[in-house]
Parts: structure tokens; sequence; C-alpha cells
């Protein structure tokens, strides 16, 4: 039986850049880097408090010509936090593009995209 999703598979274009973006904007810091020598390298990313699930980003070039056919899509993803409008304003004064927040039945909610304008959405829970 499946307890929880423990990590996601972000394919990205240059994995420096995804990051600084993650670690330096959306402060998520680096659980580990892996790397075999012969180009497949990963790294590990997850928000700094008490995550359960992390995110490993992938060079979505390389995956490719590994796994032809593989879904290098971006997973459509929504963050929890306790204090949206905060949150709205800090990626906002960080040039990061962000949608007005939303009011849906499950709660208020906003988008924001990364560097490479693959979108997110963010929950307050």
């Amino acid at each position: 039986m499946i307890s929880k999703v423990g990590q996601i598979m972000l394919y990205v274009n240059n994995q420096d850049e995804a990051v600084s973006f993650w670690t330096e904007k959306l402060g998520f810091s680096v659980i580990s880097e892996e790397n075999n020598g012969q180009g497949m390298r990963w790294i590990e990313i997850a928000p700094k408090e008490g995550a359960e699930t992390s995110i490993i980003l992938h060079n979505k070039e390389f995956v490719a010509k590994m796994s032809p056919g593989l879904n290098l899509d971006t997973p459509s993803l929504m963050f929890f936090t306790e204090n949206l409008e905060e949150l709205h304003s800090d990626l906002s004064s960080k040039n990061i593009t962000v949608g007005d927040i939303v009011n849906m039945p499950s709660g208020r909610v906003f988008n924001f995209a990364d560097n490479e304008e693959n979108y997110f959405a963010v929950m307050e829970k």
C-alpha cells in the first residue's frame, strides 16, 4: 500500500538556474545532489520546514535521450502556505510572475511561474 508521495520529478532545461530559482526565490533547501559521472545529475530540493515530499530536478534533455517517449511535461503542483498574501507579495517583489489571488471552493489560491515559465499553484491552508 502506498503511504505518501515521496518525490516529484521535475524535468528542467537548466538545472543550475532551476536550483537558484527554488532556493533563492522560494526559500527551498538543497537536500542532496548526485552525479553518476556519465551525465546523469539530479538535485533534490524541498521547503525548509517539515516537508514530507521533495522535488528532484532532472536535466530534461538528458532524460529525453535516456528514455525516449517519457512524458517530460511539468506536473501540476499545488503548494500550501499559511499566509497567502504575504507569499504573493514576496514573490511579486522578487519579479516572479504571479497570478491574482482567487477564491476557490477549497480556499484561496494563486499561481506563479518559475524561470522556465512552468506554472505552479499555492493554496492557503
